[in-house]
């Protein structure tokens, strides 16, 4: 008679431990981490502290038939990084809870964790407590970070003034093509020259940009730093949504020139084979964790010369107008029309 596999138990405390050994890190600011009650940190004088969390949850934010735990790790951290780069900080402490499912291992929040930490590493920051829980269903993952901003230097939404340039870090669109990408069935090549331009490589780099993106903390505190840009946000729901937040918040409007947005190789041949608006990728894709921000007309000069020097990869897309006018986009045509909010939403 066949044995029946049983699934090795999940040790809550060992398990601790070495996340521990793996992935705690003692700083100077770090008075107790891991291992306590609550974490201890000193925080540093004169500095504003920034905090940031986020939620998610399996079968909503992610999808384990499309990303591995070390992806999902990874895309955590990263939402949370860019978050703390919109405001303009430092990224400086970790915090995270996991609720793991009946058929959950050791080994899966190891690799959970390995992703969160590759995310984190480049930035020193250090993991320093959370929490664990059984889940009846799937995954869930709750991450909190803490940053550091001199005083008066954060990047805030209610910055921006009329007249100011609206600028848009890297380029957008790409997560959500290789979201598609990793969704769709596959992909039947049409004997057509335009359908030979999307290469392996197209394909692999836009996955790439889903799976493992880029939080722009170094860019933000560039921003911040020199007070060059008036207003910011990252793009995590979607270019079309996170203009409206600025815009609220500002109480101004935006026109956006389709001409200008900052578009991969990639993604237009992703747009030219499946037959998709290029533009439309770019202003409704979230998850790009790109920065979106606004310039005002005396800095333009300076930020245009000092970035040749940095190398970080800017775009001016449009200008900020006033309120009535509302937010509207220019055609290729020149034809303006009112964007509509296309971006990702709870609960609808």
């Amino acid at each position: 008679m066949a044995r029946t596999k049983t699934r090795p138990t999940i040790r809550e405390f060992d398990l601790i431990r070495a996340l521990h050994r793996c992935h705690g890190r003692r700083t100077s600011s770090v008075i107790q981490g891991i291992g306590d009650d609550a974490a201890i940190i000193t925080p540093q004088a004169g500095q504003w502290t920034v905090l940031t969390t986020d939620l998610l949850t399996e079968g909503i934010h992610f999808n384990l038939r499309t990303a591995t735990l070390f992806d999902v790790g990874f895309r955590a951290a990263a939402a949370n990084l860019s978050d703390i780069a919109a405001m303009g900080g430092t990224p400086h402490h970790l915090l995270a809870s996991l609720a793991i499912p009946r058929a959950g291992t050791s080994r899966q929040v190891h690799q959970l964790y390995r992703g969160m930490m590759a995310a984190c590493r480049p930035h020193h920051v250090g993991l320093i407590g959370g929490d664990m829980s059984a889940s009846s269903s799937g995954w869930f993952l709750s991450l909190t970070l803490t940053g550091m901003v001199p005083p008066r230097q954060a990047l805030l939404r209610s910055g921006a003034r009329v007249g100011d340039f609206l600028y848009v870090s890297g380029t957008i669109g790409d997560s959500l093509a290789g979201l598609r990408l990793l969704n769709e069935q596959p992909f039947r090549r049409v004997p057509h020259r335009r359908a030979a331009a999307f290469s392996n490589r197209h394909r692999q780099f836009l996955i790439e940009r889903h799976l493992r993106p880029t939080a722009r903390v170094r860019e933000g505190q560039w921003l911040s730093t020199h007070r060059l840009a008036t207003a910011a946000i990252d793009i995590s729901d979607g270019l079309s949504g996170d203009l409206r937040h600025i815009c609220e918040q500002s109480r101004v409007g935006a026109e956006i020139d389709l001409r200008a947005l900052p578009l991969s190789t990639a993604c237009r041949a992703y747009a030219a084979t499946r037959k998709v608006d290029q533009a439309d990728l770019a202003l409704t894709g979230g998850e790009d964790y790109e920065l979106l921000f606004t310039v005002s007309p005396r800095q333009r000069a300076r930020l245009d010369r000092m970035v040749s020097k940095k190398g970080f990869a800017l775009t001016c897309i449009g200008n900020i107008r006033p309120l009535r006018f509302g937010i509207q986009i220019l055609s290729p045509y020149g034809q303006r029309h009112r964007l509509e909010n296309h971006s990702y939403r709870h609960f609808t």
